[in-house]
């Protein structure tokens, strides 16, 4: 399966919106369930070391990222900065009891999935989480930075995709791996957001932003289909626009709500969260009266594509409200 990127810095992806909705219904059945069976379920610690295959990344890396956070480390026999990396990354598995699997995949017999990956050089470390694939880091890091990044991983992987880890039992038995959660029944406007999705992957924006708008008819208050809707429309908006000239006209006319309005659009597709929102912050302070209202409703939708847990979005709500009052 070929992995799709994911960037913690808040590029839009919509497949990881659905994939986060799905990882964290999985996750609260998973708990329920364990709590069904007494808190069975548990691991061995020697289960949060693995080496995967092409055969088995499907099952050992994309399902169980559904559970817990996959860090992968490609790695080679040869490779002498792997010779360092490759045990500081496995101490800090156990270390961090649960909270992420870590995959080593050998890339001299695993050519395909080197490639799947677009790994350049290695060592090269990467994450899969709910099924969404993002680097992490190049080279041998040293043990602070790799804290570092793991920290803002299994962070992430909670906040947004409802993943807590694994419970660690030193008296499981090795390769015992829990039963999987039950599925859910399929919902009614399943089909729909499904379709919405297909829509997206062969980039019919439009077919998009109607399958969510046939659901919001019948289902004002999906969370899915309104999250959807919003980053639909956002790329929509963008889709056709000359980058070179909403940037030269930005510059040029700092006052132009229109202006800062189409900038702030490129800039969150590109992922420049905290640029978006900032020129946004600003024309509301320059402006008053329905110029001022057109600049902070689109402020509100662009929270809503990156969601109302992350941290940059209360930064700029708390900013928001300074230059409205």
């Amino acid at each position: 399966m070929q992995p799709r990127n994911m960037s913690m810095s808040g590029v839009v992806d919509l497949a990881a919106v659905k994939a986060a909705q799905e990882a964290k219904s999985k996750a609260e059945q998973a708990r329920a369930e364990a709590a069904r069976q007494g808190g069975g379920g548990a691991v061995s610690p020697a289960d949060l070391v693995i080496d995967v295959d092409e055969a088995g990344f499907e099952l050992d890396v994309l399902q169980r990222s559904t559970e817990v956070p996959v860090v992968i480390d490609f790695w080679a026999e040869w490779c002498e900065p792997c010779k360092q990396l490759s045990p500081v990354l496995e101490r800090l598995a156990v270390e961090y009891n649960g909270r992420f699997v870590l995959a080593k995949i050998d890339v001299d017999a695993n050519q395909m999935l080197m490639q799947q990956f677009g790994v350049q050089g290695i060592p090269a470390v990467f994450a899969v989480v709910a099924g969404q694939a993002l680097p992490l880091f190049q080279g041998a890091a040293g043990e602070v930075q790799i804290r570092q990044t793991l920290d803002q991983l299994v962070q992430v992987a909670e906040q947004r995709f409802g993943l807590t880890g694994l419970v660690v039992d030193a008296d499981a038995a090795p390769g015992d791996r829990p039963a999987p959660a039950p599925q859910a029944p399929a919902g009614p406007y399943d089909a729909l957001l499904e379709a919405a999705v297909h829509a997206l992957d062969a980039g019919d924006l439009g077919g998009a932003v109607q399958a969510y708008k046939n659901v919001l008819s019948d289902d004002p208050g999906n969370t899915e289909a309104k999250l959807g809707l919003v980053q639909a429309e956002l790329l929509q908006r963008v889709q056709s626009v000359d980058p070179q000239q909403v940037r030269k006209d930005a510059a040029e006319k700092p006052g132009d709500p229109t202006a800062q309005i189409v900038a702030a659009d490129l800039d969150l597709v590109g992922g420049h969260v905290e640029d978006a929102f900032g020129r946004l912050i600003e024309t509301v302070a320059r402006t008053a009266g329905d110029d001022r209202d057109a600049v902070r409703l689109r402020l509100l939708e662009l929270f809503e594509v990156v969601g109302a847990d992350d941290p940059r979005v209360a930064a700029a709500r708390r900013a928001l409200a300074r230059a409205l009052f």
